[in-house]
């Protein structure tokens, strides 16, 4: 039939792929569109007039779900515009209009014929031609038109949607396979990095430690163990390491080759920090809706062991392994949490002073006298063989008791030079560590600086304004990044110890050890480091004789000798029973959250 060129028909064409991989692998949108080209000219060539594509619909997404999901449906909406008509809608093949099926498709084709549009495919499949029952007639209604290859169309359309079925079970079907395994599906968690490896189960991706995010993961359970910093004072720490949450990408939700914008990095809060210290993979332990939520072991090593998790966690939660099962406990409180405290500030030293008379902790309280006043004291009141007994101190007087005795007492010579020893141990680590997060900043840094380069040498090659200025904006953020990377290197420059004024901060606390133990803000937390001179918890009376068990740190004045039977700890103990002290001392420390210039550790 001979072309009138004349006389201009108008259509529009659907170029689909289910994701932005397909659409790199095959049945790309420039292969759709060259077979729907081809197509156009065949139709032209049958019903003699030109065909114009007025526009181009292109979609990175999926088709199969119900009506009004569908991605089409953009189309229709410009197809609903009288001033566009349109006569035509192109696709290579029904299943790229829709996977949804035969029921779908059905409301799909009378929706657009509404409003005069048909559908058309390169295959050949949809005839063009529409059959009317009453042509004879001279009348023509909705239902009596109808086209040959209805039938035949609904069938291609369900099969589409079969084969979506069936290659979503093929491959979902492997993904839970593979997590059942214990190998992690998605993207990785912050701290961790894909890798392909080979393994027993094919090439596989494997969780390996990133070699930037996996020191913010590190330190976040390191200092967790050390307990003497809130969650606030860690994530200060860990974001003047540089700390970002990586910066993900912004699709075109109907076309996923398109990205829209960027979503930046943030700081780390406390909210999802506790999220991080509570989730058992970066113990080696993967939780996922495909194990049903049940933990395994995964195909990786956990950036911290099981133990350090659980210590972190503080019984919080903690992972349970028992003859090769694994379980996650939760909800445990700590016992701090579980039992009200009652503890009075006005009397801290209730359980570290027993009575003289039947050895058990003290109470503390203030009794009404006649004229109304109160008079607080440390008291004892309770019955023994049968017989209450009275014991009753002022609470000045019990004060002036213990201040009195702290004054007296002084470390043995045997270990201030022990303790200076552990001082510059210590002290050696934090500038190792401090030296550490210094080489990591620099190494940012760097990487910063030849991500700015490279963009450069790029800008030179382009032409178009819009990608320059995009270009341009990149290197800005990249700028502010490296500006922000060397102040936390700044910062962490200038933290480095003076060791000699470490040791003289240290020295003064070793002969001034009332101004450690009384001099501290918090009642309870003096209370508790004094708690720490004896071996055994003292009576009151002993207080005043002098004659307590001290521990095997301390020694009194040689003037404070009020009885011959004076009973003190021998100070020439094995180092094993200091290191079993000072254990003790560093619990104490972590419990009260008490910070000293040296970091105790036995």
């Amino acid at each position: 039939m001979d072309m009138d060129n004349t006389k201009i028909i108008y259509a529009i064409a659907i170029l689909r792929t289910s994701s932005s991989k397909q659409g790199l692998e095959g049945d790309s949108h420039a292969q759709q569109k060259e077979q729907i080209t081809r197509r156009v000219n065949e139709v032209s060539e049958i019903i003699g007039c030109r065909i114009e594509i007025k526009r181009w619909f292109k979609f990175s997404a999926s088709a199969g779900g119900e009506f009004n999901t569908q991605p089409i449906l953009e189309a229709l909406n410009y197809c609903k515009d009288s001033k566009n008509k349109i006569k035509y809608l192109f696709f290579r093949s029904i299943d790229r209009g829709t996977r949804g099926g035969a029921g779908v498709y059905g409301q799909l084709k009378a929706e657009f014929a509404r409003y005069g549009v048909q559908f058309l495919d390169s295959y050949g499949i949809i005839d063009t031609t529409v059959i009317n029952t009453l042509q004879d007639y001279g009348f023509k209604y909705t239902w009596s038109e109808y086209s040959r290859t209805a039938s035949n169309e609904l069938m291609v359309a369900e099969g589409g949607k079969d084969h979506r079925r069936e290659t979503l079970t093929r491959l979902i079907g492997a993904e839970i396979r593979f997590t059942k395994l214990g190998y992690t599906m998605g993207p990785s968690p912050v701290g961790y990095q894909m890798e392909k490896e080979d393994t027993e189960n094919g090439q596989r991706k494997i969780l390996k430690p990133h070699p930037v995010e996996s020191l913010w993961i590190l330190r976040g359970y390191e200092l967790r163990i050390q307990g003497n910093l809130s969650d606030e004072d860690i994530i200060k720490d860990i974001n003047s390491m540089g700390y970002k949450s990586r910066r993900t990408r912004i699709y075109n939700p109907l076309d996923r080759t398109r990205v829209i914008g960027y979503k930046e990095g943030k700081t780390l809060t406390t909210k999802h920090f506790q999220k991080i210290i509570q989730n058992p993979i970066y113990a080696g332990i993967y939780v996922h809706r495909w194990t049903n939520y049940k933990p395994i072991k995964g195909k990786f090593r956990g950036l911290v062991s099981i133990d350090v998790f659980n210590a972190a966690n503080k019984r919080k939660i903690a992972i349970i392994e028992e003859d090769g099962k694994i379980m996650i406990a939760k909800g445990k409180l700590l016992e701090w949490q579980a039992v009200k405290n009652k503890d009075n500030p006005m009397y801290p030293y209730k359980r570290q002073v027993l009575c003289p008379t039947c050895r058990y902790p003290l109470l503390g309280s203030a009794s009404k006298g006649k004229s109304g006043q109160y008079f607080p004291a440390y008291h004892c009141g309770r019955k023994i063989n049968g017989k209450r007994h009275n014991f009753r101190v002022k609470l000045r007087d019990f004060n002036d008791t213990i201040e009195s005795f702290v004054q007296k007492v002084r470390f043995n010579d045997s270990f201030s030079e022990r303790f200076k020893d552990i001082a510059l141990e210590e002290l050696e680590k934090r500038e190792n560590q401090l030296s550490t997060d210094t080489i990591s900043c620099a190494k940012q840094i760097e990487a910063k600086e030849n991500e700015i380069q490279n963009l450069k040498e790029k800008i030179k090659m382009l032409t178009s304004v819009e990608t320059i200025r995009m270009f341009e904006e990149d290197i800005e953020k990249l700028r502010l990044e490296k500006a922000n990377l060397i102040n936390v290197r700044d910062y962490k420059e200038d933290k480095q110890v003076d060791t000699q004024v470490a040791i003289n901060y240290t020295n003064y606390f070793m002969e001034h050890l009332e101004d450690l133990l009384l001099g501290g803000p918090n009642p309870q937390k003096n209370a508790a480091l004094f708690g720490l001179l004896f071996d055994e918890t003292p009576t009151y009376q002993q207080l005043i004789d002098g004659t307590p068990k001290l521990a095997c740190l301390f020694k009194l004045n040689e003037d404070f000798t009020t009885t011959k039977s004076l009973d003190v700890s021998r100070v020439s103990q094995e180092w094993n029973t200091f290191e079993s002290y000072f254990n003790r001392v560093y619990q104490t420390l972590q419990q009260y959250q008490v910070q000293i210039p040296v970091y105790v550790t036995a």
